[in-house]
């Protein structure tokens, strides 16, 4: 089926009798109207999918035979509803279902924030303590052929953590799921982001151990250290932000734009860092495609990356004892 345009895309939809007709109809309404991925999925086929079987209140897990399923005059409304609004007015995804998924936790999302998608859902389960009695060596395990860091090993305790322009609260939680017994503040300069994060943290029963508090930075969070500062800053130069597609413009710019080189928000933690970290504390932060820029302007701090599967490798780590330096 060949789509010309909002006003005819959709001519042949009573021909559309089951979800895989959905399906493959969907894939090319995503081809030809060129719609931008990313948030949720990285293909028309996982997105389109998802969307359908939201739609549908049917299990993200449902077994393939479901896309033979005869659908209700109602239920092709629904899809066509969806699908209007997906591809014609560039809605993301996670925003027509109110949620976005990190591995297998499931967090609420609306327009007050940005679609939690991070480097961190695989980076934050290899960060741990060194166990008593081993050998102290930098806090981190190189990858000898590389020089990335495979693991982040900290040379203490893990009591105290800190996830900085926090959004929906994602990492905060995953680092609340991750460190237990620790103490997590969640901190971000939108008090309507917090608002949703306040969603997150209560869904996830986490509210004994993760404060929340609106701040630029550390500028009003009380003056405690941290073993790990966490930190997804907008990086983004203005200009690219200004040419987003418009998925991308639907999410709050403040949680995009990193001022004119993208470096603003790092620069700031990085300066306020130095006096919130524990001697064997870190600073861990993901940069994006600044690792020239972070290489170039910060040398003299040492800073080293982290290995990701995609090997973008664009997390990049401080130590407190380089940044006491400065």
């Amino acid at each position: 089926m060949t789509t010309r345009g909002n006003s005819d895309a959709f001519a042949g939809r009573d021909q559309l009798r089951t979800p895989g007709d959905w399906l493959e109809f969907a894939e090319e309404l995503y081809e030809n109207h060129h719609v931008a991925l990313g948030q949720v999925a990285t293909n028309a086929h996982d997105e389109a999918l998802y969307l359908i079987l939201r739609a549908l209140d049917l299990p993200l897990d449902s077994e393939p035979d479901v896309l033979a399923l005869k659908l209700t005059a109602t239920q092709r409304r629904k899809l066509e509803e969806t699908f209007r609004r997906r591809v014609f007015d560039r809605v993301p995804a996670a925003y027509l279902t109110r949620e976005a998924w990190l591995g297998e936790h499931r967090f609420y999302v609306d327009e007050r924030v940005i679609i939690p998608r991070s480097y961190f859902l695989e980076i934050i389960p290899r960060i741990s303590a060194r166990r008593a009695g081993t050998k102290a060596g930098g806090g981190a395990k190189p990858d000898k052929a590389s020089e990335l860091l495979v693991d982040v090993v900290i040379d203490g305790p893990v009591q105290r953590v800190a996830d900085v322009c926090t959004g929906s609260g994602c990492l905060a939680i995953l680092l609340a799921h991750r460190f237990p017994q620790a103490k997590v503040d969640a901190v971000d300069l939108s008090a309507e982001a917090l608002s949703v994060a306040r969603i997150n943290v209560d869904q996830h029963r986490v509210a004994s151990h993760v404060a929340l508090y609106e701040s630029d930075v550390f500028d009003a969070v009380p003056p405690v250290r941290y073993d790990v500062i966490l930190s997804n800053p907008p990086y983004e130069p203005s200009m690219l932000v200004d040419a987003q597609e418009p998925e991308f413009a639907a999410e709050p710019r403040m949680a995009h734009d990193g001022g004119a080189d993208g470096l603003v928000i790092i620069r700031k933690l990085l300066r306020q860092a130095k006096d919130r970290l524990t001697p064997h504390g870190i600073v861990v932060i993901e940069v994006g495609g600044l690792h020239e820029e972070i290489n170039r302007e910060f040398a003299s701090l040492k800073p080293r990356w982290i290995a990701t599967e995609d090997e973008s490798n664009c997390v990049v780590l401080f130590e407190a004892r380089n940044l006491a330096r400065k």
